[in-house]
């Protein structure tokens, strides 16, 4: 694969990975951010998407129901959880040993943290 043969780096990575990770958003909600943007230093990636919730999630948080937006969220990261680990490990070709996702409803902000086993190679 090309990834492994020419490794990515900087910023193709930073951008091959919230490309990776919007796409899996969209596949799984039906829409995906408004703006998302990943950096990564040493052994952790975090991937901040802006504006996630939907028109329900909005109406409902608006309602006094950011309790149940929250949860909601909790469980459409879980279940996406495995497909992102897995796109953060193709691309970048380390082990994933840790994720933790959240969620913030005002403003509407999510955020995924990829913990590696290693730190990712500067000279690779």
């Amino acid at each position: 694969m090309s990834e492994q043969s020419h490794p990515l780096r900087g910023g193709d990575l930073n951008a091959a990975i919230t490309s990776a990770l919007v796409g899996i958003q969209t596949s799984y909600l039906g829409r995906g951010p408004q703006s998302a943007s990943t950096f990564h230093k040493d052994n952790v990636i975090v991937t901040l998407l802006y504006n996630v919730m939907t028109q329900a999630e909005r109406s409902l948080a608006a309602a006094d129901q950011a309790d149940a937006v929250t949860h909601m969220r909790h469980l459409f990261q879980k279940t996406m959880e495995a497909d992102f680990v897995q796109a953060v490990e193709r691309l970048t070709g380390a082990h994933v040993t840790a994720f933790i996702s959240g969620n913030n409803i005002d403003p509407d902000i999510a955020s995924e943290l990829f913990i590696l086993e290693a730190p990712l190679s500067r000279t690779a």
